[in-house]
């Protein structure tokens, strides 16, 4: 069967044949003396393809020289550079200016596709005048659609949408940094069309405000335009689902903004106002992909704002003395975003994790109170039966892969461990080599503390007494506890040791310290479920419940989390 290539030449010959004048292709034998005979097609493919092998060798034989390569590069790359399009702005601002004179129209603008506005301009027309002056940066073309739509077109262009067009102007004229024709665009758009404004469109303005330092207007938009639906309107309608989503939206805008200026106090206060829509959001029956919130641009902010704040360069707003700051910004976006639908993504959970956790260090493994290190700082006690997955909990929620020794034999941890979070850099000298070092640690600084398992420990009975009293003794008498986790195995519900657990808490727990219960694999707990996304078994939350209540432990608030699947790691911060 014959090649692409000789196939392709055969017919090339074909034609020249059919083509050839009198005098041309002439056989071999005419060279001889002999009288010329026309060649056939067969015969002139070969030719050809003998004409295209002889030229295919030579080409091989000649190998070029270094410098001639380089040469023949930078000529390929000079007529590469040379094809690409050059702006001549000389030649352009002439051709506009000779245009200007020519067209004596009084809305003639620069674009060559909407040369001028006419009352019989379509409402694309003007939408496709308004990008292009904002991609050109053309504000000559900007002013000209403001004069059209606010004087020569009435309240009826653009089928009653005229708002919109005045909403997607004001958005290019912020682009373009010119503050006084958005805000007249956006006064004729509150004016006289407010009926049809969208939520969508609000946000932008809004965010463009934002862009321009204009907070006072952006926050008057944001409460006359996206304010909540009011009291008795149905959440679940397409209204009120938009108008919530972007004034969420507007608010994570509001509080990024102002962590990226460096303003705590402002960022703080938008991130409360957020935590209170997150529950309309919810009701809503808005999920977190409905909504796409950018937390993890808004973690970025706070945590940028956060390292200013101790350096000692950003400081509290002045005036703003109401607003109490956390002890680390990043708590404050934590708190919105667990009123929020969770979208459990890795990325922002990666940025928020390091963000709270910068270092992190085993300081010592305590048998009794005396062994504890100083309670200079807040502490986060974990306890649970062996095998229930404390240490890969633990491991989870700092974001580290070895943090907490994790083992498949039940009872590894022996002791209670003590790691300190965000304790001064070069603490780990002192620790290891007893050195000296300067500097405190951070603000946030606290103790995570891992304590012993129970149940399926292998130790002599004991030392299981032992650990039982100190735990009693340390959740009694440890003043610097803040909150103690009780890690459940979600697909057994609590065992008697658990119950012993709530028990003794039920009647020790201090005020001031939080209890809060850790359902753990809750990836394995549903039987038949392929994808589970966090339920546990009725009668296993019911009977948690039950044993809660008994304890007095009623309000205590239960988490679903999972090690393998990132679950829950929000809620647990």
């Amino acid at each position: 069967m014959m090649s692409n290539k000789s196939a392709l030449i055969t017919f090339v010959a074909t034609i020249a044949v059919a083509l050839q004048p009198s005098h041309a292709f002439l056989s071999p034998h005419s060279r001889m003396g002999i009288t010329p005979t026309y060649l056939n097609a067969n015969l002139a493919s070969e030719l050809i393809m003998k004409e295209l092998a002889e030229n295919s060798n030579n080409d091989r034989k000649k190998k070029l020289t270094r410098p001639e390569r380089k040469a023949l590069e930078r000529e390929r790359k000079a007529r590469r550079t040379n094809s690409k399009r050059k702006h001549n702005y000389a030649d352009r601002a002439a051709t506009l200016q000779s245009r200007d004179e020519a067209s004596k129209g009084r809305y003639a603008l620069h674009s060559r596709a909407v040369s001028s506005l006419t009352k019989d301009s379509s409402p694309d027309d003007v939408m496709q005048a308004i990008k292009r002056a904002q991609n050109l940066h053309d504000v000559h073309d900007i002013r000209v659609i403001k004069r059209f739509l606010l004087e020569e077109v009435g309240e009826d262009f653009a089928f009653g949408y005229k708002g919109s067009l005045l909403a997607r102007l004001a958005v290019a004229a912020m682009h373009l940094n010119h503050d006084d024709i958005a805000r007249q665009v956006i006064e004729e758009r509150r004016l006289k069309h407010r009926s049809g404004m969208l939520p969508l469109e609000s946000a932008a303005i809004i965010r463009g405000l934002l862009r321009l330092h204009n907070v006072t207007d952006a926050l008057e938009i944001l409460e006359d335009e996206l304010s909540l639906p009011l009291e008795g309107t149905p959440l679940d309608l397409p209204e009120s689902r938009e108008r919530i989503k972007h004034r969420a939206l507007s608010l994570g805008s509001v509080a990024s903004r102002h962590f990226f200026e460096g303003e705590p106090s402002y960022a703080v206060r938008a991130c409360k106002q957020l935590a209170g829509i997150g529950p309309i959001v919810r009701e809503a029956g808005l999920t977190s992909e409905d909504v796409g919130m950018p937390w993890d641009r808004i973690v970025k902010g706070a945590a940028n704002c956060e390292s200013g704040r101790r350096g000692g360069t950003i400081k509290p707003c002045d005036g703003m003395g109401e607003v109490e700051l956390p002890c680390n910004l990043i708590y404050s976006v934590l708190g919105a975003m667990t009123t929020f639908p969770s979208a459990n993504d890795d990325r922002t959970y990666e940025i928020l994790s390091n963000a709270l956790v910068r270092r992190v260090l085993f300081i010592t493994g305590a048998v009794d109170m005396a062994g504890c290190p100083p309670a200079d700082r807040g502490e986060a006690a974990f306890i649970g039966r062996s095998n229930v997955g404390k240490s890969s909990l633990v491991n989870m929620i700092t974001n580290r892969k070895s943090l907490a020794y994790t083992s498949k034999t039940p009872g590894k941890t022996q002791q209670f461990n003590f790691f300190a979070v965000n304790d001064k850099p070069g603490k780990e000298k002192e620790v290891r080599y007893g050195d000296d070092v300067e500097g405190e640690k951070d603000f946030d600084s606290f103790y995570i503390v891992d304590l012993p398992g129970f149940g399926f420990a292998k130790v002599p009975e004991y030392q299981r007494r032992e650990w039982a009293n100190f735990m009693a003794e340390y959740i009694q008498n440890r003043k610097s506890l803040k909150v103690l986790f009780h890690l459940i195995d979600g697909r057994h519900g609590p065992t008697a040791e658990d119950e012993r657990i709530m028990k003794q808490v039920g009647q020790i727990l201090p005020r001031g310290v939080s209890y809060v219960v850790a359902l753990t694999k809750a990836d394995k707990n549903m039987r038949g479920s392929k994808k589970n996304t966090g339920k546990v078994e009725p009668a296993i939350m019911q009977n948690l419940r039950e044993q809660l209540k008994v304890n007095k432990l009623g309000n205590t608030p239960v988490i679903l989390t999972s090690a393998e699947t990132k679950l829950g790691r929000d809620d647990l911060w």
